[in-house]
């Protein structure tokens, strides 16, 4: 089984909302995922998935009218700050020097404001996508979700006891083989050609 992990595109900032923070994507996150789109329609893919954030879910629009499948939204694909009231994108956070920045990175989310634990976090992300492998076996299924599942999913795999140990790009691509006995390998992280190049052929 082959599964290709994207992260959405870049969404807006949301400051202070009235209940958790949705953000949709903004104009350069469209831009991103129409991209994506383009560039995975050459490729065969046979079930499309996406956690049920809106950023996630606009992400795989565009790819899912490609191809012509239909997006199924999984629970325990959302971000860890899925409940949080405000969302400042992480490279904001690191380019001001924002303490959040290393909250976010140490695991200290609850201020962040997160009430979600970082180890049942981190276990919830590895079942929920185990569980969308072990569904559809020998297919190639795109999981459009978040940077931190992509952290804790792939860093599970490589035995990186650490919540954030690289920054997946907007709209970017990481696979991994899965097998029917159980092994999975990384074929790839952070994939992001599409965002420059094109499979177009004349």
């Amino acid at each position: 089984m082959d599964l290709l992990l994207v992260r959405h595109g870049l969404p807006e900032r949301v400051e202070a909302a009235e209940g958790p923070a949705d953000p949709v994507l903004a104009e350069e996150g469209r831009r991103q995922s129409d991209r994506l789109a383009a560039w995975l329609a050459h490729e065969r893919i046979d079930h499309l998935v996406s956690s049920t954030l809106r950023r996630a879910r606009q992400t795989a629009a565009p790819l899912a009218a490609r191809l012509g499948l239909d997006v199924e939204p999984v629970h325990g694909l959302s971000e860890f700050d899925a409940d949080a009231d405000s969302y400042i994108p992480v490279e904001e956070l690191r380019r001001a020097r924002d303490p959040r920045f290393l909250a976010l990175v140490e695991g200290r989310w609850d201020e962040l404001g997160s009430s979600v634990d970082p180890r049942a976090f981190a276990d919830l992300v590895h079942t929920t996508i185990e569980g969308v492998i072990e569904r559809f076996p020998g297919q190639r299924v795109a999981v459009v979700c978040h940077g931190g599942v992509i952290n804790l999913y792939l860093g599970r795999i490589l035995g990186v006891d650490r919540h954030l140990w690289f920054e997946p790009g907007y709209t970017s691509i990481s696979r991994v083989a899965a097998s029917r006995g159980g092994h999975r390998t990384i074929v790839s992280v952070n994939e992001t050609a599409h965002l420059e190049a094109t499979r177009d052929c004349r």
